[in-house]
């Protein structure tokens, strides 16, 4: 496929949901990104990740009770700084924690987290995920709407939650006065597909509701990392040893395709009709010119005939419940 011409490119933006904003195909994360960087190599990451258009940027803070605290959020602060970007020059996502709600409010954690990060809202919130079944989604949509009109967050939306708990709460939300959700943060990759194929998601994003794609690499495993070292995300269904069993056959995909198999699962997850944007970390420029390149493949080969070429590694039909969390 080549490398991609970054000569005057931005990578396309699509619509968040039915009242979000435009965002671009691309996002970064940064679950203990910047604070695994040398400082410069931050700014110029950043810098030229909103040059390319790359310009959502999910900062989240990533603490766990019991394990050292997490400063990679309040690193981004002083790298957007370093890099000079005014406010306006990015959007800004960050997650809304559950377990500690409603005893800690929803506006005193947003708060806390935009001091972190060094500015007074975000234009996008998801929440994580329902730990507790007695939840009150009546109360915590009333809550959000608040914050949704005091201008504390542009838009919200939800990480592993069910269909149907999406259906509960936009019900709520209409009520509260709330556009709603208007993304669901699901895991999206060659491998696992069962949640975001199926029926009961099909209905919501046929109503709107845009997929942010998200762990499209399975922690660097797809993309040749098959003993990572640091901590990756959940393992919904039991099926990473598939996964890393199906790692081979996608760089034999990419191989065929004359691309990397990081592209290859950049331009599967954009294939996907409800998707406005890619999350995934990088460390270094390379990474994230590499990624782009997997816009250029989308376009070059088609999604039907991609999503074609992967349907052999879809590990995760049996194991996993099209409904959700």
């Amino acid at each position: 496929m080549g490398d991609i011409d970054m000569t005057d490119f931005t990578v396309p933006r699509r619509r968040l949901g039915v009242a979000g904003p435009d965002v671009p195909q691309l996002s970064l994360g940064s679950w203990h990104t910047y604070d695994r960087m040398d400082f410069h190599d931050a700014v110029d990451l950043v810098a030229h990740a909103v040059r390319w258009g790359v310009d959502l940027f999910d900062v989240a803070v990533y603490g766990m009770p019991g394990r050292p605290p997490a400063f990679t959020d309040v690193l981004f602060s002083a790298i957007v700084r370093a890099a000079g970007l005014a406010r306006e020059n990015y959007l800004l996502s960050t997650k809304v924690w559950l377990e500690g709600y409603p005893a800690m409010s929803l506006r005193e954690q947003v708060e806390r987290a935009m001091f972190r990060a060094g500015t007074d809202h975000a234009d996008l919130a998801i929440l994580g995920d329902i730990r507790d079944e007695n939840l009150d989604l009546a109360q915590l949509a009333w809550d959000l709407a608040e914050l949704e009109q005091s201008g504390l967050i542009g838009c919200w939306g939800v990480n592993n939650w069910s269909a149907t708990a999406i259906r509960t709460i936009g019900g709520h939300a209409s009520a509260a006065g709330s556009p709603g959700p208007q993304v669901a943060q699901l895991k999206y990759s060659p491998c696992r597909r069962s949640i975001a194929d199926g029926a009961p998601f099909a209905d919501l994003f046929a109503a709107g509701l845009s997929m942010q794609a998200s762990d499209i690499l399975e922690g660097g495993i797809l993309a040749g990392k098959v003993a990572p070292t640091r901590e990756i995300g959940r393992d919904p269904g039991g099926v990473r040893e598939r996964i890393i069993a199906s790692a081979p056959g996608i760089a034999e995909v990419a191989a065929d395709l004359g691309a990397t198999p990081a592209q290859v699962c950049v331009a599967f997850a954009l294939s996907h009709p409800a998707t406005a944007t890619v999350l995934f970390g990088a460390t270094r420029l390379a990474q994230l010119a590499d990624n782009i390149g997997g816009l250029r493949l989308l376009e070059e080969v088609g999604a039907a005939a991609l999503r074609a070429r992967l349907v052999p590694f879809c590990a995760d039909r049996e194991a996993v419940s099209p409904e959700g969390p």
